[in-house]
């Protein structure tokens, strides 16, 4: 990459599995808008599957067949993903089901981030919480402020 390391954004990665290595694209539009419109900026996008057995490798973009056009991501890599990186997003899949692995640069973050640096700070953590648990601790809290739930005893 030809890009000053001091002027990006935080850089965060998703893997996004497919069930039964299935992927109909749907999502792939908005990922290119978030791209034009200067949100992010995809610096790897690799396609891993793993089969009945256990072993996990890349899948070429031409290789999923013709149902998703592809195209505009081809040459989406910056070299970060490496091996050991598509065998742990494998751990994450169950056997036979394919993933999207996404490394991309928080672009609209990278003004903060400057002036975060020259003041001196560092990231020092960053994480996610999943949809689905928020969803379960927000549902968690709806059953035991329920009537009769442990709130009421």
């Amino acid at each position: 990459m030809s890009v000053d390391i001091e002027d990006m954004g935080p850089i965060d990665y998703l893997i996004v599995e497919f069930p039964g290595s299935h992927m109909t694209g749907e999502g792939l539009p908005l990922l290119v808008d978030l791209v034009d419109r200067g949100l992010i900026r995809i610096l790897d996008l690799e396609f891993v599957r793993k089969d009945s057995d256990g072993s996990v490798f890349a899948v070429e973009l031409r290789d999923l067949g013709g149902e998703v056009d592809l195209s505009v991501f081809e040459g989406a890599t910056s070299g970060l993903l490496g091996q050991d990186d598509i065998d742990e997003a494998g751990t994450a899949l169950a056997p036979g089901n394919s993933a999207a692995v996404l490394v991309y640069e928080n672009v609209w973050a990278a003004p903060l981030a400057r002036a975060w640096r020259r003041a001196g700070a560092q990231m020092v953590a960053s994480g996610r919480i999943p949809v689905q648990a928020l969803l379960a601790s927000l549902e968690a809290g709806e059953s035991s402020t329920a009537p009769g739930g442990p709130a009421a005893a």
